[in-house]
């Protein structure tokens, strides 16, 4: 049987007085001549929301596919909560509390909120599937996100916008006791108002304790979100820095170079 975290209870590199739910240390990954990922480092802690920025081909998908199981690494090391983890299938990320929601959301249209949230996880009864069981923990979890515009958890999905389909997809996330929730590109194609709809249920997730791991091309939805950002270029980790010490043009010098000289401009926060 493979087992999800290997070796001693460790805290990681030592001299760290609080440890993140999620650290990486030297994680590296490639697929035959190709080099995906070079001796990456990157701090996942619960209660924020991380958001992991790069240009196409740096590294971003190959990234949040190793840390979810699709990817083992092939060299470095995770820790889950201090202990040393490696995941070889997303069962067993999942088994810890590791949650992905891919951009395609991989929603049944033809089936309903219910039955997409419960879908190879159904409840059972006595033999058949517990309907009841199963309505009232989508009801709850959605309602404990404050998503409130889901007219019925019995509404079939094709019917949703893309703002309701991307929140359907995280409270599914969210209702598996997940820890760290990972959202790639949660607000792509999506409008003003729907874009706004899903930052501020990301925001909610943080504030609820989870870690919130973000992949984004929008840097505005970036800023508005984030606690932290992480960047990498070329499959290397260039930067990891509080959200308030960056802006937009230091995220773009670090994208395109590697660096940047210049001094975070101060922002408004969004109340």
């Amino acid at each position: 049987m493979t087992t999800t975290a290997e070796g001693t209870a460790s805290s990681g590199p030592a001299g760290d007085d609080e440890l993140p739910l999620l650290r990486l240390r030297g994680v590296s990954k490639h697929f035959g001549p190709v080099q995906a990922l070079t001796e990456v480092d990157l701090d996942i802690p619960a209660g924020q929301v991380t958001a992991l920025a790069g240009d196409n081909g740096a590294g971003k998908s190959v990234m949040i596919k190793t840390i979810s199981g699709i990817h083992p690494p092939d060299g470095g090391q995770m820790w889950w909560g201090g202990k040393p983890m490696r995941v070889h299938t997303p069962g067993e990320a999942a088994a810890l509390g590791i949650e992905t929601v891919y951009q395609d959301l991989a929603l049944c249209d033809n089936l309903d909120i219910v039955q997409n949230m419960f879908l190879g996880r159904e409840r059972m009864h006595r033999g058949q599937l517990n309907e009841e069981s199963m309505e009232n923990a989508a009801r709850e979890t959605l309602a404990s996100l404050a998503v409130t515009t889901v007219r019925s958890v019995r509404q079939a999905v094709a019917s949703l916008s893309g703002g309701q389909r991307q929140s359907v997809a995280i409270a599914k996330a969210v209702l598996w006791n997940s820890k760290l929730v990972i959202m790639d590109e949660p607000t792509a194609a999506l409008g003003v108002a729907q874009t706004a709809m899903v930052l501020s249920l990301v925001r909610r997730l943080a504030d609820r304790g989870h870690a919130v791991m973000i992949v984004s091309h929008n840097m505005n939805d970036v800023f508005d979100v984030a606690d932290r950002i992480a960047v990498l270029r070329l499959g290397r980790m260039v930067a990891e820095r509080p959200a308030a010490e960056m802006d937009r043009q230091i995220v773009v010098d670090l994208m395109t170079t590697g660096v940047s000289t210049r001094v975070a401009q101060p922002r408004p926060r969004a109340e």
